[in-house]
C-alpha cells in the first residue's frame, strides 16, 4: 500500500537549512533553497566548482569537514546529498532522534520529507509528488503542466494580490467576485500582462472595479501551426489550442496538430483553394472572426508555417484592430526554416553564402518581380515559397537575370512531414526532375550554394540526389505539362 503523503509548503526565509554532500547534486539542492531565502550552510571537505564560488561570494557557509552530528543543531531542515550511503543513513536517522525533517536525495525510505517536481511560476508554485514511487511519472506531469502555464501567470498573481482588497470591497458576494476573478484571468487584463504591458493592465482592472464588465470579452489568436511537423508548435500555440473556443484554421495546417486542440472546440476549415477568389474567401475569414469574437469567443486564427511570413496576417490584424477585436500573435516556424533544416540544409554558412532572402513567387495581382539583380548574387540562398508551377517559371527568370545554370538547389515537397522529399539538382534541370519524380504542392525551394551541403547533411525523409546528372533534359515546358 503506498504512503499518503501530506502536502505542505514550507516557510525557509531566514531559516537554517544544512545540505551534507559538495557534489552536483547537493547544488542543485542548493540553488533550488536559494529561491527560499533560506540560510544554507553546506558541510562537505570539497566543492564542486558552483559550490565554491557561491561559498567565495558569501551565498552559502561552508564547513569543510566531514559531518558531524552538531551540524543539525538549531536548524529545520537537513538534506543528505552526498555520494556516501552510509553517511545518508547516519543523517537521516540523527535527524529523526530529533524531529527534523531530512530528505536524502533518491531514497524515499530514509526520508521524511521530500522535494517534489515543481513548476516555479512564482509566487504561484506546482508541487507534484509519486511519493518516491515513480519520481519519473511525477517529472512527466510536471513537464505537461509546464507547457500549459503560460510563465505571465505569476506577475497576474502579483497585480491580483495589490488589488486583492479593493476586489473583495467591490464584489463582496463570493459569486460575483468568483466572475471577476475569471474575467480577469481570461481578459484584456491577463492580456496585458502577457504582453509586457503592466501600467495597461493596472489600469483595466480599475477600472473594471469601478465599472464592471457586462460580458466577457472575445479575443483572436494569431497562431503560426509552423511547417507540418507537431512537435514544432511552440508551447503558447499548444497553449492556445487548448483555449480556443473556435479554430480557423488554413489548408495546410497539419490535421495531426488539430488534434492537439480542446476537444470541444468549433473547427472551421477557412483554406484558399487554387482558382476560388482568395479576396471572397479573405473577406469570409475576416467576419467569422468578428462574429465569434464579439460572442466573446476565444478565437485561434492558426495559419501554416507563420502568420507574417507571405500569409495575411498583417491583413488581419489590421481588420481586428479596425474593429476593436483584442488580439495576440504567437510566431511559427516558418517553412524555410524548418524544410532547411530537416533536409540539412543551412541557409546561411560561412563559406558558402552570408544572406538569405524570402521571395513568393505568386505576388498580388500578379505584379512583376522588379529586383531579379539581387536574387542572382552567388553569396546569397534564396528560398521561393508558393506553387509548385510558378515556383518552376520563376527558375528560368532567375537564370535570365543572371544566376548560374549549374547552382545547386533543393526542391522540398511536405517539409518537416512524414512523407517529406526533398530533390537536389541543378537549376536547369529541377524543372526536369521534379516532373520526373511527381512533386506537388506544397513545394519549397531553396537556391544557392548552400544545397550542396545536404547530401552529407541531409537526415531526414527521403533524398533524390540528382547534382551530379549531366543528362540532358527535357524542357521546361514539357515539364510543366506533366506537373499540370
Amino acid at each position: 500500500m503506498s504512503t499518503f503523503l501530506f502536502p505542505l509548503f514550507t516557510n525557509l526565509a531566514g531559516r537554517a537549512v544544512v545540505v551534507v554532500g559538495g557534489g552536483e547534486v547537493a547544488w542543485r539542492k542548493v540553488q533550488l533553497l536559494a529561491k527560499s531565502q533560506a540560510v544554507i550552510t553546506v558541510v562537505a571537505p570539497e566543492l564542486n566548482t558552483s559550490l565554491q564560488q557561491w561559498a567565495e561570494q558569501n551565498k552559502i557557509q561552508w564547513h569543510a569537514r566531514p559531518y558531524a552530528s552538531h551540524d543539525l543543531d538549531n536548524i529545520w531542515l537537513v538534506i543528505a546529498a552526498s555520494d556516501d550511503t552510509a553517511l545518508n543513513t547516519l543523517v537521516s536517522h540523527e535527524a529523526e532522534q530529533r524531529r527534523i525533517f531530512a530528505n536524502v536525495v533518491d531514497d524515499a525510505e530514509l526520508s521524511s520529507c521530500q522535494v517534489p517536481a515543481i513548476v516555479d511560476r512564482a509566487p504561484i508554485t506546482v508541487a507534484i509528488s509519486s511519493a518516491g514511487a515513480a519520481p519519473m511519472v511525477a517529472r512527466r506531469i510536471r513537464a505537461r503542466i509546464e507547457s500549459s502555464l503560460d510563465h505571465s501567470i505569476g506577475t497576474l498573481t502579483q497585480l491580483l494580490q495589490r488589488y486583492r482588497q479593493a476586489i473583495k470591497q467591490a464584489f463582496p458576494q463570493l459569486k460575483a467576485r468568483r466572475s471577476f476573478y475569471d474575467w480577469v484571468m481570461d481578459g484584456p487584463v491577463a492580456n496585458a500582462i502577457q504582453a509586457q504591458q503592466a501600467t495597461l493592465a493596472a489600469t483595466l482592472l480599475e477600472s473594471a472595479l469601478v465599472s464592471p464588465p457586462s460580458t466577457k470579452t472575445g479575443e483572436v489568436l494569431l497562431v503560426g501551426a509552423g511547417s507540418g511537423d507537431p512537435g514544432l508548435l511552440t508551447q503558447h500555440a499548444l497553449r492556445a489550442l487548448n483555449q480556443a473556443d473556435v479554430i480557423l484554421y488554413d489548408r495546410l495546417v497539419d490535421p495531426a496538430i488539430l488534434e492537439l486542440a480542446r476537444r470541444d472546440a468549433l473547427q472551421l476549415s477557412v483554406g484558399k483553394q487554387v482558382g476560388e477568389d482568395h479576396h471572397a474567401t479573405q473577406h469570409r475569414i475576416h467576419q467569422l472572426m468578428l462574429d465569434h469574437a464579439q460572442q466573446g469567443h476565444t478565437v485561434v486564427r492558426l495559419k501554416g508555417g507563420d502568420a507574417f511570413i507571405f500569409g495575411r496576417g498583417g491583413e488581419e490584424l489590421e481588420f481586428l484592430r479596425a474593429h476593436q477585436i483584442p488580439y495576440k500573435v504567437i510566431p511559427g516556424i516558418t517553412a524555410a526554416l524548418a524544410c532547411a533544416a530537416y533536409s540539412g540544409i543551412p541557409l546561411t554558412h560561412r563559406d558558402y553564402a552570408q544572406s538569405v532572402q524570402l521571395i513568393t513567387a505568386h505576388r498580388k495581382d500578379d505584379s512583376p518581380i522588379e529586383n531579379w539583380h539581387t536574387l542572382s548574387d552567388p553569396t546569397q540562398t534564396v528560398v521561393v515559397y508558393m506553387g509548385l508551377q510558378q515556383i518552376l517559371h520563376f527558375i528560368t527568370r532567375l537564370q535570365a537575370a543572371g544566376r548560374a545554370a549549374d547552382t545547386p538547389c533543393a526542391l522540398i515537397e511536405n517539409g518537416s512531414r512524414p512523407e517529406q522529399r526533398t530533390l537536389l539538382s541543378r537549376i536547369d534541370s529541377l524543372a526536369h526532375y521534379a516532373g520526373q519524380h511527381h512533386f506537388t504542392s506544397p513545394s519549397l525551394l531553396i537556391i544557392g550554394s548552400v544545397c550542396s551541403l545536404a547530401p552529407t547533411l541531409h537526415w531526414y525523409g527521403e533524398q533524390i540526389n540528382m547534382l551530379e546528372d549531366t543528362t540532358d533534359t527535357a524542357p521546361l515546358n514539357q515539364t510543366l505539362e506533366l506537373l499540370s
